[in-house]
């Protein structure tokens, strides 16, 4: 039962006939993450309807919080007087219902709040930009601005064009003075699943079989093996195979009347994906959501949303909650990458909330990928997802050097073999030559020239680096220059590099490579796309620059310092990231994988990217590693972690092993770690959002001076966190 607010005026019970608002406020603070009744003033019972923004007021210290209406009913469970709602802040319903179902699902499943989800669905308001929106939403239906006489603003729910099946004419099928087109609506009632039965229109799906739209269409999930080779758009632009891929895919899913939500992790997929859909929809029908736009931009992007027509939303991870009453298809390309982890919580990954999205929606979801990540691999075990792969297969040429014959031991160990320097010498005769490497900067780490110990700063004990070629070794930390730096190991006074970054590796590529072009592409020196002309294009991971046609060939280097990291999907990283750059390459043109072996070497050298995910799930279920199990992150004073361990064993029969810890974690806080199967993690995370609102809530112990006082427990959870086996 939602929780009522007494009035503290003394005010009269509500009238039977009266209208009550349950509302979500937007706090941070677990104990108000519940509904809140509230009383409708007579003067604005009409206009608070579900959705809207409003300003509520709180018991103590007269204060007012922003809020969002959730529900309208006619009376309230508690029988006293309500508090009324101090405002209303716009009339605009921006909170729709089929956003506010998956923000308080996926709140329950991570022990979160469903505000916190809400912030990252509903952009700020931008009161400029709202009243220009419904001005144009005004002209539209013929009305005179002011005029009282329609309400403009969409309702949540209502029955606009949701009965109809819209059906969109394909770019292709139309002229240049009509590019537009025509929007026609199916006479008759229909459901949203019924759209799939549209034909007109539809495109093939460029490199698979037909059964893969007929799954989209029927409401299904794939996961989908791309194409792994480079194309190019109408304009000449270059792009990825698994850009025309998703546009086709939305083209199908717009013509049939219903809306795709497309995910990328950055905004160089993003551009990719933009380009692509251009060739198949007009630019209506595309609609922009990521964190490049300004406020203004995204809030002006967010409420064209609220219109109920098809269209293909584009976007990063925060994507997945744009409002779409009407969604067919959500697609994620490269779902194992880090960015689509949510740094704020309650920390929902997208792919998390996709599967929630799908699963209440209807809608088809497709993850794309050239690497299957580890987490797909268990949904396609699970027979929740089904696999399907290129047909006729694809697969780039890839060479291992760890596998061949050196003409000496030097040779072998070098980190570019000879195979590698004459592979490329080859491959400048006709085209560009991508060189992938570890690290950005020259070299990002040195060590002393005596013993090797690496090099710290005598400031803040951070590693010294070297930013260009003859600049004296700085912090990468607090950026102080090792000036008469000595080591404490052996006092010896020099240096030596250790590490080679791009700049470093460009250095050596433009010696050894005289007369031609070399391109640096990393986190200082975006370049995005680069001509057919012979160069030697030296990236980081994720920063390869495209090119019309494709790479004469690719290197990937520093494979064993890449798989030296401390992680617990690093192995699963590197194949997805060498995979991703070798479908740049040209047709048939060599991929040389450098310094690697093994299982690891020998999936990327057979395309094989399924079948090494199937022997890591296996290793994590051996190990329970996640995401064979799903794990939880308790962190917070010693007291607070313990008695959340202890109502979690009160409640639930917890096997042997399960909790790990507690153990010192930063300053005064401990960490503990809970294991659990996938069956029980519901009511698990239940349990622990009552010990999180226990800790926010307990009485705060009397000041010990005049200092004020001592701020209440807090205890943080975190399901699923990346970095508890790192």
């Amino acid at each position: 039962m939602a929780e009522p607010l007494a009035d503290p005026t003394g005010g009269s019970a509500l009238p039977e006939t009266g209208t009550v608002a349950r509302v979500v406020i937007d706090s941070p603070l677990p104990q108000l993450d519940h509904l809140f009744d509230y009383a409708i003033p007579e003067k604005l019972r009409g206009s608070v309807v579900p959705g809207v923004r409003v300003k509520v007021p709180l018991r103590s210290a007269n204060r007012v919080a922003a809020a969002y209406v959730v529900d309208v009913v006619e009376t309230s469970d508690f029988g006293g007087a309500l508090t009324p709602l101090d405002e209303l802040v716009s009339d605009v319903p921006v909170l729709t219902p089929e956003v506010w179902s998956l923000a308080r699902r996926l709140s329950e499943r991570s022990a979160g709040g469903a505000s916190d989800i809400l912030r990252l669905a509903i952009p700020s308001r931008q009161v400029r930009v709202e009243k220009a929106w419904k001005a144009r939403r005004l002209e539209a239906s013929g009305q005179a601005p002011g005029s009282e006489s329609d309400d403009t603003a969409p309702q949540p729910g209502a029955d606009t064009d949701v009965d109809g099946v819209t059906r969109v004419e394909p770019v292709a099928d139309r002229g240049r003075d009509d590019h537009a087109g025509t929007v026609e609506a199916a006479a008759g009632a229909a459901d949203v699943s019924d759209a799939a039965d549209v034909s007109d229109g539809l495109i093939p799906i460029s490199g698979y079989r037909d059964s893969v739209w007929h799954t989209v269409a029927g409401g299904g999930r794939l996961a989908l093996d791309a194409v792994p080779s480079p194309r190019e758009t109408a304009s000449g632009a270059p792009i990825g195979s698994w850009a025309r891929t998703l546009a086709e895919l939305a083209h199908n899913t717009v013509v049939s009347g219903r809306t795709a939500v497309l995910l990328t992790p950055d905004y160089r997929d993003q551009d990719q994906l933009e380009a692509a859909l251009a060739d198949v929809l007009p630019p209506e029908q595309i609609s922009r959501v990521d964190a490049r736009q300004s406020n203004a931009e995204r809030y002006a992007s967010f409420l064209d949303l609220l219109d109920d027509r098809p269209r293909a939303i584009v976007g990063n991870r925060s994507a997945i909650y744009a409002p779409s009453a009407r969604l067919g298809l959500i697609a994620m390309w490269d779902d194992g990458d880090h960015l689509y982890r949510e740094p704020l919580a309650p920390y929902v990954h997208a792919r998390d909330a996709a599967l929630v999205r799908q699963e209440e929606s209807g809608a088809a979801l497709v993850i794309l990928s050239h690497g299957r990540s580890v987490e797909t691999e268990r949904l396609v075990q699970m027979g929740w997802f089904t696999a399907e792969a290129p047909k006729p297969l694809v697969a780039p040429r890839v060479i291992q050097t760890a596998r061949q014959d050196q003409p000496d031991a030097a040779s072998g160990a070098a980190r570019i073999p000879s195979t590698a320097w004459r592979i490329a010498r080859e491959a400048l005769e006709t085209g560009p030559v991508l060189v992938q490497v570890a690290r950005p900067g020259y070299a990002p780490a040195v060590a002393c020239a005596n013993c090797s110990h690496l090099a710290r700063c005598r400031e803040c004990h951070g590693p010294l680096g070297v930013t260009r070629a003859g600049a004296t070794p700085a912090c990468t930390v607090c950026g102080a220059l090792a000036v008469n730096w000595q080591c404490d190991t052996c006092e010896h006074k020099l240096f030596k590099l250790v590490t080679r970054g791009s700049g470093r590796t460009a250095e050596e590529l433009g010696k050894a490579f005289p007369g031609h072009t070399v391109i640096v592409s990393d986190g200082e020196r975006n370049v995005q796309t680069i001509d057919r002309r012979a160069s030697l294009v030296v990236a980081t991971r994720g920063a390869e620059p495209l090119v019309p046609g494709g790479y004469a060939a690719v290197l990937l280097l520093d494979g064993e310092r890449m798989l030296a990291a401390e992680s617990l999907s690093i192995a699963e990283d590197c194949l997805r990231w060498w995979s991703n750059a070798a479908a740049l390459a040209a047709p048939r043109a060599p991929v040389v994988l450098t310094g690697v072996a093994g299982t690891l070497g020998t999936a990327l050298a057979n395309w094989d990217q399924s079948g090494f995910a199937r022997q890591e799930l296996d290793d994590r279920r051996a190990l329970r590693f996640p995401p064979a199990v799903r794990v939880v992150a308790l962190t917070g004073t010693a007291d607070s972690v313990d008695r959340a361990i202890d109502d979690v064993r009160a409640e639930h029969e917890l096997p042997p092993g399960a909790v790990l810890g507690p153990t010192p974690h930063e300053k005064d806080q401990v960490r503990a770690v809970i294991r659990t199967d996938y069956a029980l993690a519901q009511r698990l995370a239940k349990s622990l959002r009552a010990s999180v609102v226990k800790a926010a809530t307990s009485r705060r112990r009397p000041p010990a001076a005049k200092g004020g006082y001592r701020p209440a427990p807090t205890l943080k959870v975190h399901f699923d966190d990346p970095e508890i086996f790192q």
